[in-house]
């Protein structure tokens, strides 16, 4: 039976000046997702990814700690949405490079903070009325990643781990579930950290199996490990 697992990196580093780069934490959440497929998983045919530093790494960390090799794929169609774009719509005043940094660190709680201008900016750029503002609108970037979808049910791998951000991942969740397009970023906000979709690709249609699960996070038995930014 064929199998497509779809893989969020490991937390990335939020209050760094570079964000794309796994923290101490997303490392590990790499290697213990590693050694949980290699226990109780299945070895993959294909690794695919997407072109981000902390897809990457977590790609790496995750295989070397399950012992595995096999080839890898770099599919754009598999990046997340550029947030710095759509909070510069959104914001003009945090266009500036740091300029994002500086106003996090001056609320309370800059998780919290972020969480509600992110949403804000996406549902400006996912309602369809500014798409010209954009570089990518988001009637293209959905496409571009359903369209990486198909190639990868497509491929003739049996199994394919695929390292990707919650974006993609909730965009695929959303079609396979005929969400409305306008309400797929809500199924990406429960995402977990190297936290597992597993999809049945299908040469008709593809079945969703588990949606976000973290197992190999729970065997870890520490909450702290269990993030989603």
């Amino acid at each position: 039976m064929r199998e497509l697992l779809l893989i969020r990196h490991g937390q990335a580093s939020f209050s760094a000046e570079d964000y794309d780069q796994l923290s101490p934490t997303g490392e590990r959440q790499s290697v213990l997702l590693g050694e949980w497929l290699a226990a109780y998983g299945s070895t993959p045919d294909l690794v695919a990814m997407g072109p981000r530093v902390r897809h990457r790494h977590t790609a790496e960390h995750c295989l070397r700690a399950a012992g595995l090799s096999p080839p890898s794929l770099l599919l754009q169609g598999l990046d997340e949405v550029d947030h710095h774009e759509l909070l510069a719509r959104l914001r003009p005043d945090l266009a500036a490079p740091g300029a994002l940094r500086v106003a996090m660190k001056r609320s309370d709680d800059p998780h919290r903070a972020f969480q509600r201008l992110f949403v804000e900016a996406l549902d400006r750029w996912s309602s369809g009325a500014h798409d010209a503002e954009y570089t990518c609108s988001w009637t293209a970037f959905r496409a571009n990643v359903l369209a990486t979808l198909h190639s990868l049910v497509d491929h003739p791998a049996q199994t394919i781990w695929a390292f990707t951000s919650g974006g993609p991942i909730a965009v695929i969740a959303s079609a396979l579930l005929d969400v409305p397009p306008s309400q797929a970023f809500r199924l990406s906000w429960p995402l977990v950290n190297s936290g597992v979709t597993r999809i049945r690709p299908g040469s008709r249609t593809s079945t969703l199996v588990t949606y976000n699960a973290w197992p190999h996070l729970e065997r870890a038995g520490d909450v702290q490990l269990v993030t989603l930014r």
